[in-house]
């Protein structure tokens, strides 16, 4: 593994453990030529995604993109960081076993959007007002009354 701070190929391994969740493996890590100390995580991975966007054009999936997307939406929320990390992992397992290298960016959005309808309501309507493109707050009015109707 590269130290992100110097640069050096080589870096040894003081300490592995499993996080919480068991999904992966904390490696705390060391470099002899810097001194550095960091943290890797090593998870399975399924196999390659990539994500076919509305434009045509395609780019590898990045898990690292949809916990940032997930936490705008989460932003001062009551959703601790564990939390959604259970649920971005159960995410990208979802999206490897649909069987499918291409995924589309509106299978994603989907996924997420449901995910985050049973995680939490604001963080929902938040994801679902940048997803769908609200364009007026009539949007939000008939977005919301239709949450409303179904969570009655």
């Amino acid at each position: 593994m590269r130290c992100p701070f110097c640069g050096q190929d080589d870096t040894q391994v003081k300490d592995s453990r499993p996080t919480e969740d068991n999904a992966a493996i904390r490696r705390r890590r060391f470099c002899g030529n810097c001194g550095a100390r960091f943290t890797t995580f090593e998870r399975v991975q399924l196999r390659e995604l990539t994500v076919m966007k509305t434009d045509g054009g395609k780019e590898p999936f990045e898990r690292d993109k949809l916990v940032r997307s997930m936490k705008i939406a989460l932003r001062k929320r009551p959703v601790d960081d564990e939390r959604l990390e259970q649920v971005v992992n159960s995410l990208v397992r979802q999206l490897e076993s649909l069987g499918e290298p291409e995924i589309t960016t509106s299978k994603v959005g989907e996924l997420v959007m449901e995910t985050l309808r049973t995680l939490d309501h604001v963080a929902y309507v938040r994801y679902a007002s940048v997803y769908r493109d609200f364009r007026s707050p009539a949007d939000f009015n008939e977005f919301v009354d239709t949450l409303k109707k179904e969570t009655a």
